[in-house]
């Protein structure tokens, strides 16, 4: 094995596993969430508010996250939170009401609010700087695949075993994860820096009075936060509710998002980077698959008669495109504040996906039978703020170091 594939496989395959589990996590409730329903009587707004708790875990921890980054290294960090994120798992199949399920959830989101800014973190100390847009899109792919394990896989097994067993074996999962990037990813001497809490400080203020990041930070929430309150609940929840598809054959369908999403995690990462190399920017690609993931929000908003498998593709190719500005961001900050500039732009992420999916059942419970009312107004508020977010997006100027070769 070549020294850089045994790099990527020892440095960077570990954390993009954790990536795996983290979005297992996100999407394994819309898998469950009949039984949720049946078993503990949940209102529309309760199961979004539950399910949302994982993303309010992340919110809380992503500015304490950007200082442990920079300050101990990816590590150290991602191994001991990965530890918080299984004891939320036991605790979730333990729960027997949802104010226990919904700490629970608060915990796992907590123990694995680092495993995508661990990630892009390693990527940011072992990769070079105009690779960074692949190196990243190659971890969100690890997130589709868990994206994946967590829709009918994840059903059928709780179908098995029961939902309560399932999270047992997933906490035993997160666990083994934990250990591995702990005994195998190897160290770097610049890997952490003791740097004074006061500094560290000191560099989210530069942040947060950077023009770059107010640019490309709500582009970043208000795309990327759609896509995941849609894809990890109330995309399932509208194909039961007004396609009229039970659990099983939503899940099944919630499949194919899942593998044009890792699709396009990779290809866009492809895409990006080919396009820079001809001197075309990542504004363009981020506008262009916009056009097409508009459209298949459209498409739902007016429950329009369009095959489900044509919007999942479509959704689940172009939703994750908007993660491509945080190689900007990674570029624009240097090495230095890379994961502190990463996490404040994830704060933002998981702040906007948290209020969207907890706001979209109580829009849904405000419309009472006319669900196709609810759906509409609900994914239509969302995709003014996608407009709006794009557009604020387009009129910043920033750039990042252009791949080596180009013209």
């Amino acid at each position: 094995m070549s020294t850089t594939a045994s790099i990527l496989l020892r440095a960077l395959g570990p954390f993009a596993a954790g990536y795996f589990a983290s979005y297992l996590f996100r999407v394994v409730n819309a898998a469950i969430s009949d039984d949720l329903i049946a078993e503990l009587g949940l209102s529309n707004t309760d199961l979004g508010l539950m399910t949302a708790m994982y993303l309010y875990g992340f919110v809380l921890f992503q500015l304490p996250l950007g200082l442990l980054l920079d300050r101990f290294g990816a590590r150290l960090v991602q191994s001991c939170l990965l530890l918080v994120a299984a004891i939320g798992a036991i605790w979730f199949a333990l729960g027997e009401d949802t104010t226990n399920l919904a700490i629970a959830r608060l915990l796992i989101g907590m123990g694995l609010a680092g495993c995508l800014m661990s990630a892009f973190k390693a990527n940011a100390m072992w990769l070079p700087a105009e690779r960074l847009a692949l190196g990243n899109s190659a971890v969100i792919t690890f997130g589709a695949l868990g994206f994946l394990a967590g829709t009918y896989p994840a059903n059928f097994l709780a179908g098995v075993i029961g939902w309560r067993a399932l999270f047992v074996c997933l906490g035993i999962f997160i666990l083994a994860i934990a250990a591995t990037i702990y005994l195998v990813v190897p160290k770097r001497p610049d890997d952490h820096r003791p740097v004074a809490f006061k500094e560290q400080l000191a560099g989210y203020w530069q942040i947060f009075r950077d023009p770059v990041f107010w640019h490309v930070a709500p582009m970043v929430a208000a795309l990327s936060g759609a896509a995941i309150a849609i894809q990890t609940l109330w995309a399932t929840r509208w194909m039961t509710d007004v396609r009229g598809l039970d659990q099983h054959a939503a899940n099944q369908q919630l499949m194919i998002l899942g593998l044009a999403f890792a699709i396009g995690s990779l290809s866009t990462g492809f895409i990006a980077d080919r396009l820079q190399r001809r001197g075309i920017g990542l504004k363009a690609v981020i506008a262009g698959t916009f056009v097409i993931f508009s459209a298949t929000q459209i498409a739902m908003i007016f429950a329009l008669p369009v095959l489900l498998p044509l919007i999942w593709m479509a959704f689940g190719f172009t939703g994750q495109t908007a993660n491509l500005g945080y190689a900007t961001l990674a570029g624009h900050f240097g090495r230095e504040l890379a994961g502190r500039a990463q996490s404040a732009a994830n704060l933002l992420l998981f702040l906007a996906s948290a209020l969207f999916q907890s706001g979209i059942g109580w829009i849904l419970d405000q419309a009472g039978a006319d669900r196709q009312s609810g759906y509409a107004i609900a994914f239509g508020g969302l995709l003014v703020f996608q407009l709006a977010a794009l557009l604020w997006y387009l009129m910043g100027r920033y750039a990042i170091p252009r791949p080596k070769g180009a013209g």
